[in-house]
């Protein structure tokens, strides 16, 4: 402490006496991205690196194995409908199916603005094929860039056939 009033004295010492050649701290900008945008930033939740928290769900085949083909029909159209209401929301920003795997995981959403795990379950619920047990899901946190919903707009533009 002693030491740091000493250094405040000399440096104002310094400054009325005229002296300019006072050594000022700047800001390290080693790190700085000359891209920042602020506002959008802010607009898309980012903290500073640009990042920020959703929810991942992995789909995974539920304990549903009926041979019903309607009501197969039916869950998975809703499904998919649930899917496309979501994305207009804002809510669902990455949706889409897995290959073939041991672990039988069918598929991966992303959803962004949510304030909880339980709000996430309790979304997930509404889907039809979560609720008639055709898929189950495990939800996870995850870290990732602040601007992966601005991929949508494009995604938009480039698929031919509804499926």
């Amino acid at each position: 402490m002693k030491y740091c009033l000493l250094l405040l004295a000399a440096l104002a010492s310094s400054l009325a006496h005229g002296q300019s050649d006072a050594v000022v701290p700047q800001p390290d900008t080693a790190n700085a991205n000359p891209h920042y945008d602020a506002v959008l930033a802010q607009q898309l939740g980012g903290d500073d690196y640009g990042m920020k928290s959703y929810f991942l769900v992995i789909l995974k085949t539920g304990a549903n194995t009926t041979a019903d083909k309607e009501l197969v029909s039916t869950s998975f159209r809703g499904h998919l409908e649930n899917i496309n209401r979501l994305v207009e929301a804002g809510t669902m920003v990455v949706a889409g199916p897995l290959g073939k795997n041991e672990q039988h995981y069918r598929g991966i959403f992303i959803l962004n603005g949510l304030a909880s795990e339980e709000e996430a379950i309790a979304l997930l619920r509404s889907d039809p094929a979560i609720a008639n047990g055709l898929l189950a899901y495990d939800v996870f946190t995850w870290y990732g860039s602040a601007a992966l919903p601005e991929y949508l707009p494009a995604s938009d533009k480039v698929w031919k056939l509804k499926p």
